[in-house]
This record gives structure tokens, C-alpha cells and sequence, in this order.
């Protein structure tokens, strides 16, 4: 074992690797982060309803709890994924893991509201888990579509983990250990995958002249980059922030939505309806791998991410018009939030460093955007109690959608106008 992980990132790089490679780093990283969800989201399926704390529900307690450390652990992630050696990756995630892990052990131990606090301990180290995993991805003449698969986990494994978590609930686990007992069931295909990742060969000289060469960044260097192209940067950041409100709350409040909506779902209803949202979406996302010119890759992702604005306000209009089923709301709506949120993640920050050719990673540019998203979220949370009642969560998830909606679309201009400027056509590569 100790040689597969001493491996990790350091094989030989004199060609990019062939579809074998390429097949089994897809199947490495979707099921390696999609064991991770079953850390993360399980408890989600279960109400909490015990009101504590000023009467706001414990569920929002406990989600905003762990989304302070999940966005605390993708600050801290800027620094430590853009620093961290690839030999080191693998070894790194195990052991993140495990920390949640443990706290969901202690969550089942403790009582409300002590328990919040393990759910923060939770979100703490599992924040950094996706830089990692994408570390052994980018940089690559097939990055899009092993991002485009990486994403494709984390879009099913929000349903699955919520199925997972209700079925345990169903077969009468408690709700205080059932995260526990979803992190155990997930654990041995945790080690799996993980230790595939860890065979992934390192970009090679094709990669490389396709890409751009992929290095660990200083603080200093991390500076330049971003101030670089502070302006444009920051607007998408923006983008990407209310769009992972809107991902959130559509994913921790799903069974509130759904009751909203005036439907009572079943498990398997979680897990479908992300199916069908993940496919096109997914494969958007992944056929900019096509797409050899960075330059047009990069401009096309802002397209991708404009047209799924678009299609948040066309179906906020057809619900207001009752012409939308619940469950078609949901997909439209998880469609359109997808499409700039996969965009950001797969090709937006990947086509930018290679077409600029700027030492540094993907990763870091991802991990801004996490942070500041997830940053966005838990002030959402926390801001005069907008999610106090979970009886109530439509009217707020729908003035969220049109407020992401309306705000993203003039930053997504202002942001095409930006880099049309600062990165010419001369820059075609």
C-alpha cells in the first residue's frame, strides 16, 4: 500500500496517458468523491425538527454548522491545495475522512445542541477533499471530462446520500447515529477508489504543450495570479457565490422544497431527480473537452454558465405561471444552477490557466470561488434567521433563485467584456 501512495503523482510524464488511464482516473475520482458525500449529507434526509436555541429549528442549526466548516476548510484549502505535494494527495484524503468520521461518532454521543458542534468538526476537514482529488485531474488534454465526472458525483451523490440516509432511518437506525452509520457503509469503496487515485500517472509532454505545466504556488505567487486579473476573477467569483447558495439550499432543504411544492416524495424520488438534472448537464460540461482552442473553451464555458442563469429565471417565470410540476421545477431549477456551477468547476478556471499560461493550479482558482460561495451561504444562514422556519423554505429558495438569476447575468457580461479585452484573440492556443 505504501508503495501505491509513494507513487502518486510522480510517474513517468512522457505522454499523456491512454484511454485505459483515462477510463480508470474517471471511475477513480467519481467514486472516490462519492463515497465522501455519504460524510456529508446523510443527515439531511432526517428532520431534527427539536426546536433549540431562539426556536430556530435544529436541522438549520446543524446545517449552518457544518457549512461554517466546510467554508472555513475551503479557506484554509486556498493555501494547503495549492501547497501540498501530489505524492502526498491520497494519504491526505484518508485521513480528512476519518476526522469526520469521528465526528459523527461524537455526534451520535452528544446531546443536542453540543452536538452542532460535531457537525462543524465534520464540515471542517471534508472542504478540502475536492481540490485534492481534482489535483490529480487538471492539467490534462482530458481534464473537462474527468472534471465533467468528478462533478457528475457530487450532483448523484447529494440524492444517493439522502436516499442512503433515509433507508437507514427506515430500517430503524436512530437519526444521531445514522451519519455514523452511513460513513461505515461507505468506507471500504472509500479505500478503493482512493487508492486508484493514487495510480494516476502525472500529466504528460502532451498534456503539458496542451495545458500549461501544473506547479504547488507560493503565497506570493498566488497573489499575482489573482491580481493579475483581479476584475474578471472577481466576477465570476460573484456569479459562483449566489449560485452555490442557491445549490445549497436546493440540496440541504430538498425535502422542505419538495413539501413546499405540495408533494411528499419517496427515497428513491432524491436519487432520480438528480439523475435526471446530472446528464445534460454533465454533458455540456464535459464536450468542451472537444474544444482544442483554450481560448474559445474559456469563452464558451462563460456561454454555458450564461445560459444556466437564463433557465433559473425561464422557470422561476413558468412556475409563477403554474405551468411547471414540482418535480420538473426542481430539475429545471437544478439544471440551471448546474450549468455555471459544473462550468466553474470543470472549464472556466482550466482553460483560463491554459490559455494565459500562468504558473500555478486550477485548484487554487476553484478553492476562491469555494471559499467565497460557501462564505455566501453560511451569512445566508446565519442573516436575521431566513431559514428559521424549514415549515416555510419555498418563498425563500425561490427569492434566492431570482436574486442569483438577475445579479449573475450582469456579472457574466461584465465579466465577457473583461477578459475579451485582457486576453485577446492573439492568445488562441
Amino acid at each position: 500500500m505504501e508503495e501505491l501512495m509513494a507513487d502518486s503523482g510522480t510517474a513517468v510524464t512522457s505522454a499523456a496517458p491512454g484511454r485505459s488511464w483515462t477510463l480508470w482516473s474517471l471511475v477513480a475520482a467519481f467514486g472516490a468523491y462519492f463515497c465522501m458525500y455519504a460524510y456529508r449529507k446523510p443527515f439531511t434526509a432526517s428532520s431534527y425538527s427539536e426546536p433549540v436555541l431562539g426556536g430556530v429549528d435544529f436541522k438549520t442549526i446543524l446545517i449552518t454548522a457544518q457549512v461554517a466548516g466546510y467554508m472555513l476548510s475551503k479557506f484554509i484549502g486556498i493555501k494547503v491545495v495549492a501547497e501540498l505535494a501530489p505524492s502526498r494527495r491520497a494519504w491526505t484524503i484518508l485521513a480528512l475522512i476519518a476526522l469526520a468520521e469521528v465526528a459523527l461518532f461524537l455526534f451520535a454521543v452528544l446531546p443536542p445542541p453540543w452536538s452542532a458542534l460535531c457537525l462543524f468538526l465534520n464540515g471542517l476537514p471534508l472542504g478540502m477533499v475536492f481540490g485534492f482529488v481534482m489535483g490529480f485531474l487538471e492539467g490534462r488534454v482530458q481534464t473537462e471530462l474527468l472534471a465533467a465526472g468528478l462533478c457528475a458525483s457530487f450532483i448523484l451523490a447529494d440524492g444517493v446520500a439522502k436516499s442512503l440516509g433515509a433507508q437507514l432511518l427506515v430500517i430503524g437506525v436512530d437519526e444521531q447515529w445514522m451519519p455514523f452509520a452511513a460513513g461505515l457503509v461507505a468506507a471500504p469503496a472509500l479505500v478503493l477508489f482512493v487508492l486508484m487515485l493514487a495510480r494516476i500517472p502525472s500529466p504528460g509532454h502532451v498534456d503539458i504543450a496542451a495545458r500549461a505545466e501544473r506547479a504547488t504556488m507560493t503565497r506570493a505567487e498566488r497573489r499575482l495570479l489573482y491580481g493579475r486579473y483581479a476584475a474578471g476573477l472577481t466576477l465570476i467569483v460573484g456569479m459562483y457565490l449566489l449560485v452555490t447558495v442557491v445549490r445549497s439550499i436546493r440540496a440541504d432543504f430538498a425535502p422542505e422544497i419538495w413539501k413546499g411544492l405540495g408533494t411528499v416524495i419517496d427515497v428513491e424520488t432524491f436519487t432520480y431527480s438528480e439523475i435526471v438534472v446530472a446528464l445534460p448537464v454533465l454533458v455540456v460540461c464535459g464536450a468542451t473537452v472537444l474544444i482544442r482552442d483554450n481560448r474559445r473553451a474559456f469563452f464558451i464555458s462563460l456561454l454555458t454558465c450564461t445560459g444556466g442563469l437564463v433557465l433559473i429565471a425561464l422557470t422561476l417565470v413558468g412556475q409563477y405561471l403554474a405551468l411547471l410540476s414540482p418535480f420538473v421545477f426542481m430539475v429545471m431549477i437544478g439544471m440551471g444552477v448546474y450549468l455555471p456551477y459544473v462550468a466553474v468547476q470543470t472549464t472556466v478556471f482550466e482553460r483560463l490557466m491554459a490559455m494565459t499560461r500562468e504558473r500555478g493550479t486550477t485548484g487554487f482558482l476553484i478553492y476562491v470561488a469555494d471559499a467565497f460561495g460557501y462564505l455566501g451561504y453560511v451569512a445566508v444562514m446565519l442573516g436575521k434567521r431566513v431559514i428559521a422556519d424549514t415549515n416555510n423554505v419555498l418563498p425563500y429558495f425561490e427569492a434566492a433563485c431570482w436574486s442569483a438569476a438577475a445579479f449573475s447575468l450582469v456579472g457574466m457580461i461584465f465579466a465577457w467584456r473583461y477578459f475579451s479585452r485582457r486576453c485577446p484573440a492573439y492568445l488562441k492556443s
